[in-house]
C-alpha cells in the first residue's frame, strides 16, 4: 500500500503526490458535500454548541470494534453524523477490518490539541481509529499506516481524512468539508 501511494505523482512523496491524493479523495465525496466548513461559526451553526450532549446519540456499532481490548457496542456521536459514520465504518471494515477494529474515540468534549478552540470530537463529529500506528503528528504516509482504502470509505461519505489533508494524524476522520 505505502509504495503505491508514494509514487503517485512525483516519484516520491512530495507536493504533487499530496495534491493528487487530496484531489482523488475530494472526487469521491458527494456533491454537494453535506458537512459544514471547519470554521467555528459554521460548525456551531450546523452541529450546535460544542459539548452539547443533547445532540448525541448512541449509534450501534455496525462492525466488530474494540476499545482497549474490550468490545464496543455503541459510539456516542452527533445525531447528524450517525448514519453516515455507520456506512463509513462498514465500508472501511470491508477493506481493512484490522484498522477499523481498533476504536480510539469519537465524542470527547475537549479543545483541539495544542489550542483552545473546541475539537470536532467535542461535537461528536470526528472519530479516531488505530491511533497507536497513526497518532498525532505522525506523518502520513511516510510513517503512519492508515490505508488509503479506509480514507476512501470515509470520503464517499464526505468526511475529511486528516492523514491525507493535514499530512499527519492518520487516525482522525471528521465530518467537515
Amino acid at each position: 500500500m505505502q509504495a503505491r501511494i508514494g509514487v503517485v505523482a512525483d516519484g516520491f512523496w512530495g507536493p504533487k503526490s499530496i495534491a493528487a491524493i487530496q484531489r482523488h479523495l475530494r472526487d469521491m465525496m458527494p456533491a454537494p458535500n453535506p458537512w459544514p466548513k471547519a470554521d467555528q461559526e459554521s460548525l456551531t451553526e450546523f452541529y450546535g454548541k460544542a459539548g452539547d450532549e443533547s445532540q448525541l446519540v448512541a449509534m450501534p456499532v455496525p462492525v466488530p470494534m474494540f476499545y482497549e481490548g474490550r468490545p464496543v457496542r455503541s459510539i456516542r456521536c452527533h445525531r447528524k453524523v450517525a448514519d453516515s459514520l455507520s456506512r463509513a465504518l462498514i465500508g472501511a471494515h470491508a477493506v481493512a477490518p484490522e484498522v477499523v477494529k481498533v476504536y480510539d474515540g469519537c465524542y470527547n468534549n475537549r479543545p483541539m490539541r495544542g489550542g483552545s478552540l473546541p475539537s470536532l470530537h467535542a461535537r461528536g463529529a470526528a472519530i479516531d481509529l488505530l491511533a497507536e500506528l497513526n497518532g498525532n503528528h505522525v506523518a502520513w504516509p511516510v510513517r503512519a499506516t492508515m490505508p488509503l482504502e479506509v480514507m476512501e470509505a470515509f470520503a464517499r461519505e464526505g468526511w475529511i481524512a486528516a492523514g491525507a489533508f493535514w499530512g499527519r494524524d492518520g487516525m482522525h476522520f471528521q465530518a467537515t468539508k
